[in-house]
């Protein structure tokens, strides 16, 4: 498998991978995603939107959010086609390997009801932060996500 930047309109196929509202709001906290929703975030110049591809087909979708300081991973989500297979791990690998490669500091909310991707993620290493980071940084966003570090527990 292999991570590549991923162009606005490839992105777009995208949208389709949530199967419900439900699964909408933990993966992006929105009630519906388009295929112009997905471009758009592809092509917004603070996001580095990636894919993984196995075979030619595009199976796991991630963006990369870099500040001066650190990098969060976000919007991860994997073609229902090719769940249960380790695909998830090896996207946030993927993913967590480029974002150090720029600052050890790597970061990533998640909603709290997404019991697979929480546990996907503390395989991968993430840790969640200490409970008053977590308050702070819910301060204003939809829900209360469980926010994660990657490394070791803080």
């Amino acid at each position: 498998m292999e991570l590549v930047r991923i162009d606005p309109q490839t992105a777009g196929a995208v949208a389709g991978w949530a199967s419900s509202v439900e699964e909408t709001r933990r993966w992006c906290s929105r009630d519906e995603v388009t295929p112009e929703t997905v471009a758009g975030w592809a092509a917004d110049p603070e996001v580095e939107a990636y894919g993984l591809v196995e075979a030619g087909e595009l199976v796991g979708y991630g963006e990369l959010w870099p500040e001066d300081d650190e990098v969060e991973l976000a919007r991860l989500i994997v073609a229902p086609a090719h769940r249960g297979r380790g695909v998830g791990r090896r996207l946030v690998a993927a993913l967590t390997g480029e974002a150090v490669r720029r600052q050890p500091a790597v970061f990533m909310r998640v909603h709290p009801a997404n019991t697979p991707a929480l546990r996907c993620y503390a395989a991968a290493g993430f840790r969640e932060v200490p409970p008053e980071q977590a308050d702070e940084w819910n301060r204003g966003q939809p829900v209360a996500y469980t926010w994660l570090r990657h490394g070791p527990a803080a």
